[in-house]
């Protein structure tokens, strides 16, 4: 939404259906766009489908398809077009003028909502970086088109002093972001040693943007975590220690929401999050058992976890969202994916079994051992009643 106008953001969505494209795929893909753009705040007026062999090499699209969508820009008084896809800067570029109207790809839009939803200072450097990153090859003559075509979605973030000066300096504000980043990742690493030397294990909450993450961290702990139904509501790392069934004391952390295309600049910026997820003992993969696209999501959520190296570490598969389910398609699913946990977060059911479960994966982590300590050497007893969980 534009900081000083109240009405919302009108958008042209631009799909393009290769041959090794499905329509329905494309469709979805469309459907989660749109989701996107609300919750940036805009809406969608208008969509527009182009099949091709190959992207065109200056606007993806073609000169003819682009003047058609000016025409229709006109005629819905669209704001911006949003593609999805990633374009080049020059594609971006020549759209631009072609149009007449502010466009933007997948990437700028994701990282707007960032932009919108990152609260803490390390979530603030994460989103800075990596629009800095992403706009750089973007900078000529991007502050004229900007006050030519406004402000809004996709020109959040770093003010537009930062983004009008040369390259040189927008080199050096990146390095130092990512030297501020080495930092927080740092204090990240060490906050992670002290707690494994305490015995305390760290439980990773991962999953598709909305799959419920931070629902199931507010119920686990109590926690007053921001939950929205929008796609990337937290963006921020919540860490919340628990005491399990067993006694033992665990650390959960609810981390960004995935997507399928996630940008790159995203994974590369956001590493110290990332970071904690690669490191834990445990990752709960919280996945929307009513989503009509389950399966792509996890796939989706399985990837970035591949990407980040954490594909093989210790994973529990927790079905969100049953109260949305019948019995009969909770027991396909169960069917389908014997080792899964089924919950709802939002009412509490299956939190018990969740619990007793984490409780005995973690616990396969730890040795039980049978001390015998002098009696003149009471201070141990002291110590390990210390430094024990």
């Amino acid at each position: 939404m534009y900081l000083n106008r109240i009405e919302k953001e009108r958008a042209i969505l631009v799909g393009v259906r290769f041959p090794t494209t499905s329509a329905e795929t494309t469709e979805e893909s469309l459907n989660e766009l749109e989701q996107l753009v609300v919750t940036a705040g805009g809406e969608a007026v208008s969509r527009v489908v182009q099949e091709r062999e190959s992207p065109h090499r200056r606007t993806f699209i073609g000169s003819g398809k682009a003047g058609e969508i000016k025409k229709l820009a006109e005629i819905l008084e669209a704001d911006l077009i949003v593609f999805d896809h990633d374009l080049t800067p020059s594609q971006e570029h020549n759209l631009e003028d072609t149009i007449g109207r502010k466009v933007l790809d997948r990437t700028a839009l994701i990282l707007d909502i960032f932009a919108q939803h990152a609260h803490s200072s390390e979530g603030k450097l994460q989103v800075e970086l990596a629009q800095n990153i992403y706009r750089l090859p973007r900078l000529r003559g991007k502050g004229i088109e900007l006050s030519r075509l406004g402000g809004g979605i996709g020109t959040r973030g770093p003010g537009e002093t930062k983004l009008e000066v040369d390259r040189r300096r927008i080199r050096r504000h990146i390095q130092y972001l990512k030297k501020e980043l080495f930092r927080v990742r740092q204090n990240r690493a060490t906050q992670r040693k002290k707690r494994k030397k305490a015995g305390v294990s760290s439980i990773s909450i991962v999953g598709y943007t909305n799959a419920g993450k931070s629902t199931l961290l507010n119920t686990l702990t109590k926690a007053d975590v921001l939950v929205e139904g929008k796609l990337f509501a937290t963006l921020d790392s919540t860490s919340r220690r628990l005491l399990l069934p067993s006694k033992q004391t665990v650390v959960f952390s609810d981390t960004v929401g995935f997507i399928k295309k996630l940008p790159h600049q995203l994974i590369a910026s956001f590493r110290s999050t990332l970071d904690e997820i690669k490191e834990a003992s445990l990752i709960l993969h919280i996945i929307d058992a009513s989503h009509p696209q389950m399966e792509k999501q996890i796939e989706a959520a399985e990837n970035v976890l591949e990407e980040i190296g954490a594909a093989e570490k210790p994973r529990l598969n927790v079905f969100n969202k049953n109260d949305r389910l019948s019995e009969i398609e909770i027991e396909r699913l169960r069917k389908r994916f014997p080792d899964g946990i089924f919950i709802s977060a939002l009412l509490g059911q299956g939190i018990e079994k969740l619990l007793k479960v984490i409780d005995e994966r973690v616990s396969r982590e730890r040795v039980r051992v049978r001390l015998q300590i002098p009696f003149e050497r009471g201070d141990l007893i002291q110590k390990i009643h210390e430094e024990g969980s």
